[in-house]
């Protein structure tokens, strides 16, 4: 038996749209909860969010009973990092700050074994091909991980063109509060410059032939994002929603309740 079908990967290859959820609570029920809620895709958050190897075997365990696909944030592209991850059984993943080609071809060899890549040979005792129950795992898993890289700087623009066009690189997701900062525009990812920049990696990202992705929390956007061309649309965290509805739900009680 082989690895699992990258369900993500493919519809990505597809052109097709993939909308999805950041999970940052780091909370198994909450998980759960995004996991059975329909999302294409949810993306447990490594980078900033309270995760730990065992927390993220916990999310994915959370996600694969909800039916939910998962995406992991590794913090950084390490190879120590991306093989621990793997091994824990995630097939796509977010790598942030791939600033540079050399960078992107590196993070991609992590993911594949040799003679493709670098990948260590331990999944057989790992949660990845189920301690051994998926006996023929490596002899597919090079081609169902998914790999995202992150640009989310102005050297990471300028490369762009080259980091889309590494080979095992399905998608570019642009980082909008980062690149926004870098580019001097702290906080304000609307800024007409950092949407320009935006619109113009993402028409670059698509020439490559490869999927474009961002991330952000207003609805009033998503329609504009889908007009760019963007296919790997994060349209919130379960963290901000959750804060959204508590303040709702108290001001409406409120409200009720006034003289």
């Amino acid at each position: 038996m082989p690895a699992p079908i990258n369900r993500l990967k493919h519809a990505l290859g597809a052109g097709e749209m993939q909308i999805g959820l950041w999970l940052n609570l780091g909370d198994v029920t909450t998980t759960e909860i995004a996991g059975a809620a329909g999302y294409d895709w949810c993306l447990i958050d490594g980078e900033h969010a309270p995760y730990d190897p065992v927390t993220i075997q916990n999310q994915l365990r959370a996600l694969d009973a909800a039916g939910g696909a998962a995406i992991v944030r590794v913090p950084v592209g390490e190879d120590w990092v991306i093989k621990q991850v793997l091994d824990l059984g995630a097939q796509s993943l977010l790598v942030p700050m791939v600033d540079t080609v050399e960078q992107a071809a590196s993070v991609v060899a992590a993911t594949r074994y040799a003679p493709e890549g670098k990948r260590g040979m331990g999944a057989a005792v790992a949660r990845a091909s189920g301690y051994g129950r998926i006996a023929d795992y490596a002899s597919n898993i090079n081609d169902e991980i998914c790999v995202i890289v992150q640009a989310e700087t102005r050297l990471a623009m300028q490369n762009l063109d080259e980091i889309a066009a590494v080979e095992g690189v399905d998608c570019v997701f642009i980082g909008p509060a980062d690149l926004s900062a870098d580019m001097g525009h702290r906080g304000n990812p609307g800024h007409p410059d950092v949407k320009a920049a935006i619109a113009d990696g993402v028409a670059r990202i698509r020439a490559a032939g490869k999927a474009a992705g961002i991330l952000h929390y207003d609805a009033g956007n998503f329609g504009y994002y889908r007009d760019l061309g963007v296919k790997f649309l994060g349209v919130g965290s379960e963290a901000s929603l959750f804060r959204a509805a508590i303040h709702a739900n108290l001001d409406a009680a409120r409200d009720a309740v006034k003289d």
